[in-house]
């Protein structure tokens, strides 16, 4: 395959098309954010790293740079994308910062926002956004992590006294991991089950102190700490436990659930499961921050790994003197230009992820539409997806690229251990990533309805052939591109390019839609097996349902790069990112082979002029490949790894020595050269 791309390209026009709708938090973020307490202090104990974070969040709060998200009256800018985006350049940071201010201005302020009503924003909104009201999000219990809608913590109301009485009933139902709990927070929304007149109405939320002005736990209220983690030191993570604690009425976050003086519960969403799922839409944004930072951190230690590739030398070939830089081997590139494939592609996913969510949002809390549920629920689902595939891809990546760093990817003062320890609990926070591809798949299997999360009636629902095809391919912004490149598919598929653009879409298509129809075929079949337990129904496919939401991710990101790149303006940009886009779409193929092999879409033959093409696009992209991570536009000072500063002198050295040893060497002797530790 002959290159068709330009010599250089300027990674300004990769930075541009990457930067997307809100380039201006972007630029602000890189010109303004380099106080050096945002930076990981390598060794640093727990307690050190705890006080550092909660310095630095005040220094953030004060600089204005918190408020994007809540409303203009207050002082913020209503701009729920820009929250998103500020959020995930602040992951360029220390990570421990991020997840702290997403506690703080995400969960916290966010549950106070969406799910309260005036007089909950009027008296705090202004305190959470200066951090004179440091506050936790208490959803969590110990043995109820996945399944919120059957949280054991109650709150029950008494009309005699006009309060409620918040309890934890067992050791289980503590609420645990919650951020910003051990040491800082003065307040929670604690999530419990409303009972008022003897019934239950389900998961509810109270703003409730968990401390006083001294800082002493409040009475009733229970204060433990999670202590040393494996990762995200400056994170105070603690335990919460109420023993009948006394809430008043007003601080119930009634926005979708009140409770009249004498216990009378009206809610303007009737059906209890309805509800709390659209208790739970409004806080989508968390999950949406985690999928946009986890790839930051992604991005950051692809860009450590690329450059060190570069300075990095390993064996010499037969007749060369100096040794062969480690990106040149085909291995490496096999490493490295995928998954920088992969973090463009979901990067472009992200950024159209946010932008429906802002417009989503906006239309809703800043224009007073009503809610459009459909496009809610694939919000949710779209989220909760890329939430998956992100953190996926970061605990994959980031391990990948310390070992391509060798015993220098090991040191902490290189960044790469201290990104792969904090994000390791991405895919299990804001949603376990198992659980989160069921809720996936429950959006394709139902279309989203009504009685979406039950399990019962799965393979009773009556899907026919027509709904599977409209329900399987939710339209994305580029739906319109899609359907004519796909449409435009010459002959045979096993005749067509391997870099025709349609075809790669089909191959995606087609195995998203094969792997939905088997789902459903193998539901109803055990929904007309006498005595099978509606539990047993979904179980014993459970396997297969999971590969539906992974094929439907996979899609949707192919489409959003496909999209992204019609976006770019510069054609040299264009060209490159054209090719990217053909090496994740080829790359993805290839992982799942074996899949397309067994259902007849390719045949060995083609197989392995897959494999040979993938090869050949390594080859065509290597001398780009750090223009693509120049392209993250990261400053240098927040990168804070000492091998990119030292691996010149390094190479400098090193390169001496050689020339040292091959003057003192007769030729065709072997020598015993000394090779740094791992490498």
């Amino acid at each position: 395959m002959t290159s068709t791309l330009p010599p250089t390209v300027d990674p300004a026009h990769l930075q541009e098309t990457l930067d997307g709708r809100w380039a201006h938090v972007r630029r602000d973020a890189r010109e303004n954010l380099h106080d050096p307490g945002m930076l990981p202090v390598y060794g640093e104990s727990m307690a050190d790293a705890r006080e550092r974070v909660t310095r630095t969040a005040r220094t953030l709060a004060e600089s204005g740079r918190v408020t994007l998200g809540f409303p203009k009256e207050f002082g913020g800018e209503a701009d729920a994308g820009g929250s998103v985006t500020s959020i995930e350049m602040l992951a360029f940071t220390d990570l421990s910062l991020m997840v702290k201010a997403g506690v703080q201005w995400g969960l916290f302020g966010g549950a106070v926002q969406l799910l309260g009503t005036r007089r909950h924003h009027e008296a705090y909104l202004r305190d959470i956004m200066s951090f004179d009201l440091p506050g936790c999000f208490a959803m969590t219990e110990t043995g109820h992590g996945s399944d919120v809608q059957q949280l054991r913590t109650t709150c029950t109301y008494d009309p005699a006294t006009q309060t409620f009485d918040l309890h934890t009933p067992h050791q289980a139902a503590r609420k645990d991991y919650i951020g910003n709990a051990a040491k800082d927070g003065r307040m929670a929304v604690v999530f419990a089950q409303l009972v008022t007149q003897g019934k239950n109405h389900g998961v509810h939320a109270w703003l409730v102190p968990i401390r006083d002005e001294d800082g002493a736990p409040m009475p009733r209220v229970t204060i433990g700490d999670d202590g040393p983690k494996a990762g995200l030191l400056g994170v105070d993570n603690g335990r919460l436990t109420f023993d009948h604690v006394t809430v008043p009425r007003d601080m119930l976050l009634d926005r979708y659930g009140q409770v009249a003086a004498d216990g009378t519960y009206t809610s303007s969403i009737e059906n209890e499961t309805r509800r709390f799922f659209t208790m739970l839409g409004t806080l989508v944004r968390g999950r949406v921050s985690v999928g946009g930072s986890a790839s930051s951190a992604t991005k950051l230690a692809l860009d450590i790994a690329v450059r060190y590739g570069n300075a990095r030398r390993q064996f010499s070939a037969p007749g060369e003197e100096r040794e062969i830089v480690i990106n040149d081997y085909l291995v490496h590139q096999r490493k490295l230009l995928p998954a920088l494939a992969k973090t463009y592609a979901l990067h472009f996913a992200q950024s159209e992820l946010v932008s429906t969510m802002h417009d989503l949002q906006t239309a809703v809390h800043e224009h007073g539409e009503e809610i459009d549920e459909h496009a809610q629920r694939e919000l949710e689902s779209r989220a909760a997806g890329l939430k998956v595939a992100q953190t996926w891809h970061a605990t994959q990546t980031i391990q990948m690229c310390r070992e391509a760093c060798g015993g220098a990817g090991y040191l902490q003062e290189n960044r790469l251990p201290h990104l792969k320890a904090d994000t390791d609990v991405f895919t299990t926070f804001e949603g376990d990533n198992t659980v989160l591809l069921q809720l996936v798949a429950k959006g394709l299997l139902t279309g989203y309805r009504d009685n979406f999360g039950s399990l019962d009636g799965w393979g009773r629902v009556g899907f026919v052939a027509d709904m599977v095809r409209e329900t399987v391919l939710e339209r994305t912004a580029a739906r319109a591109l899609i359907q004519r490149l796909v449409d435009a598919v010459p002959g045979r598929d096993d005749e067509v390019p391997m870099l025709d653009r349609g075809w790669q879409l089909k191959m995606f298509e087609f195995r998203e839609k094969h792997a939905l129809e088997g789902a459903i075929r193998r539901l109803r079949k055990n929904s007309t097996t006498p005595g099978m337990a509606p539990f047993d129904m979904f179980n014993d496919v459970q396997d297969h349902v999971l590969k539906t939401a992974r094929t439907h991710i996979d899609r949707i990101v192919l489409e959003a790069f496909v999209e992204g790149v019609d976006r770019a303006t510069d054609p040299a940009a264009t060209a490159l990112l054209d090719t990217l886009c053909d090496l994740y779409a080829l790359s993805t193929i290839e992982e799942d082979k074996a899949w397309f092999l067994e259902h007849g879409q390719l045949t060995p033959a083609r197989a392995k002029t897959l494999t040979a093409t993938v090869n050949a696009l390594l080859k065509e992209l290597r001398p780009h490949i750090t223009t693509l991570v120049d392209g993250f536009a990261i400053p240098a000072d927040w990168k804070a790894a000492a091998i990119l500063e030292e691996e010149p002198a390094r190479q400098a050295a090193m390169a001496a020595r050689d020339a040292e040893l091959r003057t003192a060497t007769p030729q065709g002797t072997a020598t015993n050269l000394e090779v740094p530790p791992g490498q």
